[in-house]
This record gives C-alpha cells, structure tokens and sequence, in this order.
C-alpha cells in the first residue's frame, strides 16, 4: 500500500510533531514541525524538511548550516500524528551547536547542562 502523508492527522494549523532520533546510537536529537508538503519532500529527496513555524518556510535541515539529516527511516505513531525520524546525522543537530536540542537536564530540582557544543 502507497503512503499518503494526507493520511497523517495534523493539528489545526496543519503540522504535527516530527523527533529526529540518531538511526545507530538510538539518542533523540530534536524536535521540530513537518506539514503534509514538508513529509512529502523528506519522503522525495531523504533529507528531512520541516515546516518553521517562525519563518513560515520550509526548513531542508542542513541547507545552511551543514549540518544534514539524511532519512533512514520514517515511522508513524499510533494515532498518525506523530513521527519518528531516524536519521543519520551530519555534525550537530541543534542551533546551539551542541549534539542534540536536549542538553539540559532536571537533577535534583536544578538545571544542569550535560552537553557541550561541539568543536
């Protein structure tokens, strides 16, 4: 059966969560929004595009930066409004430079960063 990204259940503003996970270290990288064109391109092309919220544009992760996520596979979560992008990741993910957008942890009621930016 051909996968229509029609078939994925968007919020109102017609995006849905997309979390990039590192395809061979299993660490989740970010977060950020796809519409039904931006899946489709990243279905297209294996480089993920999301939807920035902020510049109203597509975003080919990447494209600026360098910093490439290459699809290696797409899963969907049980209720079609979610995806899971295990990726292959180029240098850092997050605009911070660090590894991933997660790098502050909550330890003992207290912030603590736990990763660098990247050299």
């Amino acid at each position: 059966m051909a996968f229509d990204p029609a078939s994925l259940r968007y919020d109102a503003q017609g995006l849905l969560p997309a979390i990039a996970q590192d395809a061979a270290t299993g660490e989740v990288l970010m977060l950020a929004w796809m519409n039904a064109a931006a899946v489709a391109r990243t279905i297209e092309t294996g480089r993920v595009t999301y939807w920035s919220r902020s510049r109203q544009a597509f975003w080919v992760k990447g494209e600026t930066s360098g910093h490439v996520q290459r699809v290696v596979e797409m899963r969907i979560d049980c209720d079609r409004d979610c995806l899971l992008l295990l990726v292959a990741q180029e240098g850092p993910a997050c605009h911070t430079n660090r590894r991933s957008c997660f790098f502050t942890a909550l330890r003992d009621g207290a912030e603590v960063e736990i990763l660098e930016p990247m050299a």
